[in-house]
């Protein structure tokens, strides 16, 4: 078992989905139980994968946590796209925030490496 909060993948999950929520907050009324609520829950399940798997029995177990995180990242990137078409972000925002999921996904897959092959993590 690990502890979640020291993971430097987890915290930067964490920052993500707390920006997340900041930006989402001038969406549409409309759009709170619509891209609103979809864009949030895929960025916390991002954190929330990584906490849960942390807890994992076996490593495999906690390396399919760390794959969940990845698949939500790509699907906030997804709803972030969809919030710049419909000009709900500005374009500047959408692009830094793309490179911090997509810095987040290749973070996220190099630890999932790291959890299936410990050995080759410390050479």
């Amino acid at each position: 078992m690990q502890d979640f909060e020291k993971l430097r993948v987890w915290v930067e999950a964490h920052q993500l989905a707390l920006e997340i929520y900041r930006v989402t907050r001038s969406f549409p009324r409309e759009e709170r139980f619509g891209l609103t609520a979809q864009l949030r829950d895929a960025a916390r399940s991002v954190p929330a994968n990584i906490a849960e798997g942390s807890a994992a029995s076996r490593p495999t177990d906690f390396a399919h946590s760390v794959n969940i995180s990845e698949k939500e990242a790509a699907e906030v990137l997804n709803h972030l796209i969809i919030a710049r078409d419909l000009t709900y972000l500005a374009v500047d925002v959408v692009e830094a925030l793309r490179d911090r999921v997509n810095r987040l996904r290749r973070s996220l897959m190099i630890f999932r490496h790291c959890i299936l092959h410990p050995t080759s993590a410390r050479r």
